[in-house]
């Protein structure tokens, strides 16, 4: 260490995570790699103390990591003067973009390889819904989420930016126009607001889904809970790639920067300007008596802890009551976020 200030002009690590958007674990990680090291360590209890002035390291760290840089490569650029480190982050963005385009072409050739299934068995079989709904504002100022549960359509939307309508006017597009529709709404709503969509069409015994964003699709089926949709962030897509850590995701500053949303956002921005339109996952899942579909946008599963949130999930219980203890552990751990939960428990359809 250059230099010993006092205890008092140093900030305890727990503060420094908390001013920097990382966590403590992250910061000790990176303390063991050189990345950022403590401006004091105390001699009897290993404790960590930091200036701040390295609050400004630690977020370019932070950042970097966000564009999947190895820890190895940000140890040489936090080295460098500005102007240095910004070419070195040039150069390694132009490597990234080169080896998407390999990428992409090796997909494209393994697509026209495989060919696409489109047909699929028909089925007699029709699956009930009985359905829960939970949808409180949390410590928001407005509710930008939506809801739509009826027995052919389950979905929640999480709007952003000035509109607190565009939730629900996407989702009454998606009702009765599908997928085009919904984005169509919600990029009439200019740069400035977007919103979410995660929705399952119930068909037969299929589940139909349709996804942009970071709200999620749960299925359990016994005694097991599956997220059946990925979240389109940019941490996300690199906790994903192996290029951050569980800890470094969870802390990260940027967890809830959407790579991919309807109408305004930097990921729909991007693509606008690329001319290319947003488009949804889509998946087909087969469904079973006794399944259970719950979705969630992501003022919930962003809030409550893994283990928690699966016990809930799986509670034996009826829709209804998942959705109030769901939305009551929110409330229960703060509630920061608007929250929505919507449950469907199947079962065989008597016949008439």
């Amino acid at each position: 260490m250059t230099d010993d200030p006092r205890p008092g002009e140093l900030m305890a690590i727990g503060d420094f995570a908390r001013a920097s958007g990382l966590t403590p674990k992250a910061l000790r990680l990176y303390d063991d790699l050189g990345l950022l090291r403590p401006t004091r360590v105390d001699a009897f209890t290993g404790y960590r103390w930091y200036a701040p002035r390295q609050l400004e390291a630690a977020r370019l760290v932070a950042s970097l990591r966000l564009v999947g840089m190895p820890l190895a490569r940000i140890q040489t650029v936090i080295g460098l003067p500005p102007a240095r480190a910004a070419e070195e982050l040039e150069s390694y963005w132009r490597q990234v973009e080169a080896d998407t385009a390999s990428r992409r072409q090796v997909v494209s050739d393994l697509l026209a390889r495989l060919g696409k299934e489109t047909s699929m068995p028909s089925t007699t079989t029709t699956l009930a819904a009985a359905i829960g709904v939970s949808h409180r504002q949390g410590g928001r100022r407005s509710q930008q989420d939506a809801v739509l549960a009826t027995p052919e359509i389950l979905a929640v939307a999480d709007g952003f930016g000035d509109r607190d309508d565009l939730a629900g006017a996407a989702l009454d597009a998606f009702a009765t126009g599908g997928f085009p529709a919904a984005r169509a709404v919600a990029s009439s709503a200019g740069p400035a607001s977007g919103t979410t969509l995660t929705a399952v069409r119930l068909d037969g015994t299929t589940a139909r889904l349709t996804h942009v964003g970071d709200g999620r699709v749960h299925l359990v089926r016994d005694g097991q809970a599956t997220v059946l949709t990925r979240d389109h962030t940019m941490v996300a897509a690199l906790l994903e790639a192996g290029e951050l850590t569980e800890d470094e995701a969870r802390s990260h500053p940027h967890r809830s920067l959407l790579n991919r949303g309807l109408g305004g956002g930097a990921g729909a921005e991007d693509a606008a300007e690329d001319g290319v339109e947003v488009v949804a996952d889509e998946a087909l899942v087969d469904l079973r008596s006794g399944d259970r579909l719950v979705l969630t946008t992501d003022g919930v599963h962003a809030v409550l802890g893994a283990d928690p949130f699966r016990t809930l999930l799986m509670a034996e219980a009826t829709a209804q009551q998942v959705a109030d203890a769901l939305a009551a552990a929110v409330e229960s751990a703060g509630a920061p976020d608007n929250h929505s939960v919507v449950v469907a428990d199947l079962s065989e359809a008597q016949a008439r």
